[in-house]
């Protein structure tokens, strides 16, 4: 009886492990995350406006038909990037995430309280490098800091009716995610 019992704890022991090793080692092993997929349709630093799903063919997975979506590819390694987004009628997200699609950020239209999300996004380094200004306040500037250098930026706008999807498109076409220097001088 006693080694019916050791045996059964032997095995769901190793069962236990067997799943945690698996459970942590697969997302860093996959090679068809979302990064690895979008890299042939996004240019680095530019918003790219995704397709509408289609059954079976969608870009990504689980994407929704009632959400016009764009994609902006980052690198921060040659300096911060400016997001501007501008918001649609219905609803507007702003989503951040890593290289491995850990989402670290998100903000809506609601949350930002404008009609113009803007957001600055930069690593930690170079945000303890920006110069203190007195006069601008975190209300005047919302600062995202990337945990990595490279990773997505997913833009989406909400069509709450077929009838909306132009509009809910316009405003994601919209968005721009340009480095800090292009955005200040307009290019």
């Amino acid at each position: 009886m006693i080694r019916w019992l050791l045996m059964l704890l032997g095995g769901a022991l190793l069962g236990g492990i067997v799943h945690i090793a698996t459970v942590i080692i697969l997302p860093r092993t996959a090679t068809q995350d979302a990064y690895s997929r979008l890299i042939a349709l996004a240019p680095v630093n530019k918003v790219t406006p995704l397709p509408p799903p289609q059954p079976g063919a969608a870009i990504m997975p689980l994407m929704d038909p009632a959400m016009a979506s764009s994609i902006c590819r980052y690198d921060l390694s040659k300096g911060p990037l400016k997001i501007t987004v501008p918001v649609s009628p219905s609803y507007t997200s702003v989503s951040f995430y890593t290289r491995t699609d850990v989402a670290y950020y998100a903000i809506n239209d609601r949350a930002a309280g404008r009609r113009v999300i803007e957001l600055d996004l930069m690593t930690q380094a170079q945000h303890e490098q920006m110069p203190e200004q007195e006069n601008v306040t975190a209300a005047d500037r919302l600062i995202v800091d990337s945990p990595t250098d490279t990773g997505l930026i997913a833009i989406r706008a909400l069509a709450t009716e077929p009838g909306l999807m132009p509009k809910a498109q316009a405003a994601v076409d919209a968005a721009t995610c340009a480095p800090e220097q292009q955005a200040d001088t307009g290019q």
